[in-house]
């Protein structure tokens, strides 16, 4: 049992014996724990160099035992210690062996994910995992995990993780998706939009990404979803890619300081609200008047009279002059 403090069991049995006695002479030791005599006195020598016995002074050939707070709990700190720098080394030693292994093995290189909590459940162990960054191709028709369950976003952004989701217009359009969108802005999300995407994807720290192989799922088709999980890979760096190209040409979402329906919170110096600029975002994201309406819970009619407010302060003649002057004033 004291093994894990550099016991040997001889040693254990001699200084069990020793703390139930005041003091005792080596041969009663040696009766007692059935140790010959020579191996007796090799085992109390090693004790009294471990700080576990000790001559008893005016007793020649008596022994005492030695405080078990003051000579074995270091020795089990250093235990632990050495079992923690043991650990260290075995993660650094498994992880080469991983590296060495998807050099030579590309199977090691992506793992096969199959059916929608299997998905959900990669999905939420990668974000929080995550340390510096996640990357998001945000589709319509979610497979395995909506945006509004997705409370690992929020976790992982209130530890400081970046959060960059691109959001395709068809995704805008869904029910409640601007209210979803307001909330990871505001708790610190970047968003962009744009017209379509050509996959979904999920990267974490640039080391780990998933991405759908197969649809399926609650809002696909009867089929359960069959996904990748690629490591570090030339195919990883082609994924990252796309994601930096398509992030270049997506357009800002604004969801801050967003007023209720008809209200406003001060013009900026080009003359728009917080509120205008959300719609503005949504309306160069191509989302439809009645699809902004639906989602700001306005009417349609009131949203296309601010459209015209916003193209009289711009001084934009047409919705696309208007959508180029967001672009090239960066009123976004």
């Amino acid at each position: 049992m004291l093994g894990a403090a550099g016991l040997t069991a001889d040693e254990e049995r001699v200084y069990r014996y020793l703390v139930t006695v005041d003091t005792a002479e080596a041969g009663e030791i040696a009766a007692r724990t059935g140790l010959t005599a020579p191996r007796c006195a090799r085992v109390l020598g090693r004790l009294g160099r471990m700080g576990l016995a000790h001559r008893v002074e005016g007793a020649p050939g008596a022994f005492g035992a030695g405080p078990p707070d003051v000579a074995l709990l270091p020795r089990l700190q250093e235990g632990a210690f050495a079992l923690d720098r043991a650990r260290e080394a075995v993660t650094d030693l498994l992880e080469t062996y991983r590296d060495t292994r998807r050099r030579h093995d590309a199977m090691q290189l992506i793992e096969v994910i199959t059916g929608t909590e299997a998905l959900r459940h990669h999905l939420h162990q990668l974000q929080a995992g995550a340390r510096r960054e996640m990357l998001w191709f945000c589709k319509a028709q979610y497979v395995a995990m909506s945006s509004e369950d997705n409370t690992a976003e929020f976790e992982a952004l209130a530890r400081g993780v970046r959060y960059q989701v691109l959001y395709e217009r068809a995704w805008l359009e869904g029910p409640g998706a601007v209210d979803s969108l307001v909330a990871g802005v505001r708790a610190g999300e970047v968003a962009r939009s744009v017209p379509e995407l050509p996959l979904r994807l999920v990267v974490a720290d640039r080391a780990l990404a998933i991405c759908p192989l197969v649809p399926g799922g609650p809002q696909g088709s009867p089929g359960q979803p069959t996904a990748a999980l690629v490591r570090d890979s030339s195919l990883l760096d082609a994924l990252i890619a796309l994601f930096e190209r398509y992030w270049e040409h997506g357009v800002p979402l604004r969801a801050d300081g967003t007023e209720a329906p008809g209200g406003a919170v001060g013009a900026d110096a080009a003359g728009l609200t917080d509120g205008d600029r959300h719609l503005l975002s949504l309306l160069v994201s191509g989302v439809t008047d009645k699809a902004i309406a639906s989602q700001l819970r306005l009417s349609q009619r009131t949203v296309q009279r601010r459209v015209q407010q916003m193209m009289q302060v711009t001084g934009a003649a047409t919705r696309t002059q208007l959508a180029w002057l967001a672009a090239r004033k960066n009123l976004l």
